[in-house]
């Protein structure tokens, strides 16, 4: 009698994934955990897929490694690939960058193997996220298209846009505005068809992160209001610190110094508590910048260690080289004469 039970509750739990539900998924594991239908490899690496959408990262990644072995115990290969795809992108979100492209590398090279071409477009998207941060970024811009083309091919609306998402992002950070605008216009438009609220608010917070890169905050903000609303529908603290994260961009170029430091340390917390090490140092970065501008030199100089430290354990070279060169920019704000 347990067959079945176990097979209808990983059904449950795949299509709350599959819609988008993911604090619901959670919640559904968290209630059959004991049991032997949540002994059950698919079901446990469900919930892990679940738990790392909603941040919940540490959790997520305790299920999918015993998933893993569970997986590798009774020689299952398909399942083994997803998990160790799953351990690669929670590697990276945790700080642990080395350990992210082993596993990844894994997961490509047994997708390879067992031609399954979505975990390939998969594995090749987080691979290429990864190498980006390293600074290898005409390798991730190979990586990525790649991953695109397959994703098309398959139909896969939601790989589709992570991916634009994801190139957007590269493009922006070379100054390649043109193709930047457009990656972003598709990977909203593919967002916006899925209709999952965690997927569309990443999406829109990629989009006001371009426009306030531009100099454009009035078409920033209601990207961001929304953004923010959508992480708050989907339970997404990591998603709505991202929201947070980028209004205090915002608040920087607008010269608004302590709304700027308000978002960066709200968000930095979150950070903290969900244990997101990249997140964690571009927060550092910004409160940096706001307290220098606010003439707080030593609370400005401890933060700025902060993203240094961070940057560097990640080895986020792009993102620190940038932070210096903003940092040198930077010019306290003129007190007021009283």
């Amino acid at each position: 009698m347990s067959t079945p039970l176990a097979e209808d509750v990983t059904q449950q739990l795949r299509r709350l994934v599959q819609t988008g539900r993911f604090g619901d998924a959670l919640a559904r594991y968290q209630r059959i955990e004991a049991t032997p239908a949540g002994r059950r490899p698919e079901a446990q690496l469900l919930a892990a897929t679940a738990a790392t959408r909603v941040g919940e990262l540490a959790l997520g990644e305790s299920m999918v490694a015993d998933a893993l072995e569970r997986f590798r115990s009774r020689g299952d290969a398909d399942g083994r690939l997803r998990a160790l795809n799953l351990l690669g992108v929670v590697s990276w979100e945790r700080g642990r960058m080395r350990e992210a492209e082993e596993y990844l590398a894994q997961a490509l090279n047994l997708a390879r193997y067992l031609g399954d071409s979505l975990m390939v477009a998969r594995a090749c998207n987080n691979m290429a996220s990864a190498i980006h941060l390293r600074g290898r970024a005409d390798e991730a811009v190979g990586l990525y298209r790649g991953a695109l083309l397959a994703y098309q091919r398959l139909g896969d609306r939601r790989g589709t846009a992570e991916t634009y998402h994801n190139l957007g992002l590269i493009y922006r950070q070379l100054g390649l505005w043109r193709e930047a605008e457009d990656a972003v216009h598709e990977a909203v438009r593919h967002a916006e068809m899925v209709g999952e609220k965690g997927l569309l608010a990443l999406v829109l917070v990629g989009r006001a992160e371009l426009r306030v890169d531009q100099g454009e905050l009035p078409l920033a903000y209601p990207d961001l209001d929304r953004a923010g609303a959508l992480a708050a529908g989907a339970s997404d603290e990591i998603g709505g610190a991202e929201v947070r994260r980028v209004r205090a961009l915002a608040a920087l170029k607008a010269a608004e110094f302590e709304r700027a430091l308000a978002d960066a340390e709200a968000a930095s917390r979150i950070a903290r508590a969900y244990d997101s090490a990249l997140l964690g140092a571009e927060c550092a970065a910004l409160a940096a910048l706001a307290l220098r501008a606010l003439h707080r030199q030593p609370d400005a100089e401890a933060r700025r260690h902060e993203a240094d430290e961070g940057f560097r354990a990640l080895g986020a070279l792009t993102l620190q080289r940038r932070f210096e060169a903003d940092w040198n920019a930077a010019a306290p704000a003129s007190k007021s004469q009283g």
